[in-house]
C-alpha cells in the first residue's frame, strides 16, 4: 500500500502569480522531497453546472508507506516546500493524507 499526500489549493486572489510560482519555484522544490514517488497534478474544471470549482490545483504526491511521507515531511526539501506554500497559495490550501487503496 501506498501513502498520499492531497494537496487542494483554493482559488487564488491572482492565478497568474500562483502558476508563474508554482511552475518556478514549488513544483521544481516539491520534486525533490526524498521518497517521493509520484508527484502528479489536475487543474479542475467547471462542473456540469457551469460553476468555478473551490479549487484552482490539486497535487498528489505518493509515498512508498507512511513512514516514508513522515521522513520525507521532516527533511530539508520537505520543510522548504511546506514553508513555501504561503508564499503563492492566496486562496489558501486544504491537505489531505492518507493510505492509498485500489478499488479498480
Amino acid at each position: 500500500m501506498s501513502y498520499q499526500l492531497t494537496v487542494l489549493y483554493h482559488q487564488p486572489l491572482d492565478p497568474v502569480a500562483f502558476d508563474e510560482h508554482y511552475e518556478s519555484r514549488h513544483a521544481p522544490l516539491a520534486s525533490r522531497i526524498p521518497g517521493l514517488r509520484s508527484y502528479t497534478t489536475q487543474r479542475p474544471v467547471p462542473g456540469p453546472d457551469g460553476d468555478t470549482p473551490a479549487e484552482y490545483l490539486v497535487a498528489m504526491l505518493v509515498f512508498d508507506d507512511e513512514a516514508a511521507y513522515g521522513a520525507a515531511l521532516e527533511s530539508m526539501e520537505g520543510q522548504a516546500a511546506v514553508e513555501d506554500v504561503g508564499n503563492f497559495a492566496t486562496g489558501g490550501v486544504t491537505m489531505l493524507t492518507g493510505e492509498v487503496t485500489t478499488v479498480v
